[in-house]
């Protein structure tokens, strides 16, 4: 984990979108450290973290928070989030690290792309993903 902070990644998704809750649940399945933390772009937290940082205006894509707290918090979007995450999981999910050698706005107009059909493609919930029991702490604002 190339991770120095002792406070966990956060990851930032959008609640209502199928794709993007399917993803949670994968992630959650994979991460064998258990401690990536999760909340909605839609929850009070999520709402904060674009708050802190103006350059997420109207942001519409996964945001990678680490660390989750702090004056140091940085966020990462798009593919770049993505990046993060293939790393954060480790194994072979390192070999996505590979797109890397693809200019950043290239992968982000693929990333854009898919994102404006996703509702489409995926379907939109009409609630946030309400976690099991088991993960529950994992996911802020999970009230």
């Amino acid at each position: 984990m190339e991770q120095t902070n002792s406070s966990p990644p956060v990851l930032l998704y959008d609640g209502l979108c199928g794709f993007c809750s399917e993803g949670v649940q994968r992630i959650l399945r994979y991460d064998h450290r258990k401690a990536m933390l999760f909340a909605a772009l839609q929850s009070n937290y999520g709402k904060a973290v674009l708050a802190r940082h103006p350059n997420l205006e109207g942001v519409d894509s996964v945001v990678f928070v680490e660390p989750a707290d702090g004056a140091d918090q940085r966020v990462f979007l798009r593919s770049d989030a993505l990046l993060k995450i293939a790393r954060y999981l480790g194994g072979p999910w390192k070999l996505a690290l590979v797109v890397r050698i693809i200019p950043r706005a290239v992968r982000d107009y693929l990333y854009d792309q898919f994102a404006k059909r996703r509702y489409r493609w995926f379907g939109k919930l009409d609630t946030c993903l309400v976690p099991t029991p088991e993960v529950r702490a994992r996911f802020l604002d999970a009230g």
